[in-house]
């Protein structure tokens, strides 16, 4: 192997922080997970890794730095012939090589964080095993796959469609545009999962889009569970002789027969004209009637109400209203 700090391409001056940025940016560009068909990045991948494994730990570089030992860590040889791992050799209380680091970044923990998962094998005793065996087999991984993540994002969808059971296109984040039906009974907050439409995963399953449904407001119904409201105004003739009344759904008009003597705030149902239920079914339109006066007043009818109060009083507040 050359020399670490050449292979790294970081000066002898350079700080642990420099070094280990440097090495996360190389080992991301040559991992062989990303470059299958490159013996040469591969093998690249590999001499990184070995300068790492010298210059990542601070023990070891001064080590180097001493010319203690050589680019592949192993201790230097001494003319004299002496023990260099005896009481009287540099390496005096004997040299230990290990794959942590002292005071600096581990490439194991670096790679693990680069690429997801755990770096090696649990159960081996050398966690770079894989990688320096990576010529002879080059589509293992040391690192294993990793699940892309979810994405998030809302869908805006009306009654209309509700109603319909339409399928409702959605942009994702990710550019991918989709149909989608909509699942019976959806509230308004409701996430919807579409599995594996997600980011992508590094040699993994790819996340889940995460749908949170809003429901736009309606000019005329308003959505309370699995019924929808609706105001209809009508004319007092209308509430005193009873008549035949166009009201819309979301579907078309209906008519809608309104009873004589009808109250104003009275509720009058249409079954299943509108929202799907969790059950499948429509759900049903709740009508409230609203009794509306004539613009600007009528004297006609104020003198027939004022008749009508002198000689026809009637009390409609009970007890309770005394």
């Amino acid at each position: 192997m050359h020399d670490p700090y050449s292979i790294l391409g970081v000066s002898k001056g350079a700080s642990d922080n420099e070094i280990k940025s440097t090495f996360r940016k190389l080992a991301k560009q040559y991992h062989p997970d990303q470059n299958a068909d490159d013996p040469k990045a591969q093998a690249k991948f590999s001499e990184i890794n070995s300068a790492y494994e010298i210059l990542g730990d601070k023990e070891k570089r001064g080590q180097f730095d001493r010319g203690e030992i050589d680019n592949e860590g192993k201790p230097r040889g001494f003319a004299s012939g002496g023990d260099p791992f005896g009481a009287g050799g540099p390496f005096g209380g004997g040299f230990k090589q290990t794959n942590q680091t002292s005071g600096g970044f581990s490439a194991e923990d670096i790679l693990s964080e680069i690429f997801g998962g755990q770096a090696g094998h649990p159960g081996r005793g050398d966690p770079f095993s894989d990688i320096r065996q990576k010529q002879s087999r080059p589509q293992t991984s040391s690192y294993g796959s990793q699940r892309g993540e979810d994405i998030k994002t809302t869908l805006n969808v009306n009654l209309e469609q509700l109603a319909q059971k339409e399928k409702v296109r959605i942009n994702l984040p990710t550019g991918k545009s989709l149909s989608v039906s909509l699942p019976d009974g959806v509230e308004e907050g409701q996430v919807i999962r579409l599995k594996g439409q997600g980011q992508k995963g590094f040699r993994g399953a790819s996340g889940d889009a995460l749908i949170t449904i809003h429901i736009q407001k309606h000019p005329l119904f308003k959505k309370e569970g699995d019924v929808l409201r609706l105001d209809l105004p009508i004319t007092l003739y209308e509430a005193v002789l009873g008549a035949k009344v166009k009201v819309p759904t979301l579907s078309g008009s209906v008519s809608l027969s309104v009873p004589k003597g009808a109250n104003g705030g009275q509720t009058l149902r249409l079954k299943e004209r509108g929202i799907f239920k969790k059950d499948g079914q429509h759900g049903d339109i709740l009508v409230t009637l609203r009794i509306i006066l004539p613009e600007g007043g009528s004297a006609d009818l104020e003198t027939m109400m004022q008749v009508w109060k002198e000689q026809r009083p009637y009390n409609v507040r009970g007890k309770g209203f005394e």
